[in-house]
């Protein structure tokens, strides 16, 4: 008799699985830290052994695909950490004013386009992890244009939700493009 797969299986496993090491109790930074490194890993592990598919959109009209989602969250970091709280006065990466899709839109089966959206996501990250460790405290304030004043504690959480929305989308996406489930 052969067992049938469940959702909640762990997408790699156990013994290889770093999300699993997140802190349970103690300071806030490195609780909200360790969440938004298992979301951010689960991305990486979403898209891990694929090429070209990872542009595969989901089903039409959707631009959605994992290589967009890439894309995007490399967006969000860099608007997030550099341009609110750090204050940069740095342009988006893939979306702009006049094309605010174009991290969905021009997420094409390239392997140029593959590489620099890798590169982007992990430089943002870098720069994010940087900044939150070089905050003296949770309460860093920057300004948002739409929600006014942020905190770094309010930033962490957003990301970590923003992420969480995006995993559920790279599940999907995923499991279309070769069957593979698990969380």
């Amino acid at each position: 008799m052969t067992s049938g797969r469940r959702r909640a299986e762990l997408f790699v496993d156990e013994e290889r699985d770093d999300r699993l090491d997140a802190w349970t109790t103690g300071d806030e930074r490195p609780m909200l830290l360790g969440f938004l490194g298992a979301q951010r890993t689960t991305l990486v592990l979403k898209c891990a052994g694929l090429e070209t598919e990872l542009a595969r959109r989901s089903v039409p009209p959707s631009t959605l695909s994992l290589l967009g989602l890439v894309r995007h969250l490399a967006d969000v970091e860099r608007r997030w950490f550099r341009r609110v709280l750090a204050g940069q006065d740095v342009p988006l990466l893939f979306g702009s004013d006049t094309h605010p899709d174009d991290d969905f839109d021009g997420a094409v089966p390239e392997p140029s386009v593959i590489a620099a959206a890798w590169e982007a996501w992990r430089a943002e990250v870098a720069f994010a992890d940087r900044f939150v460790s070089e905050a003296p405290d949770l309460d860093v304030e920057g300004h948002d244009g739409w929600r006014g004043p942020v905190s770094l504690r309010w930033v962490l959480m957003h990301m970590v939700e923003e992420y969480a929305r995006h995993n559920g989308h790279a599940d999907l996406l995923r499991e279309r493009i070769d069957g593979a489930i698990g969380v």
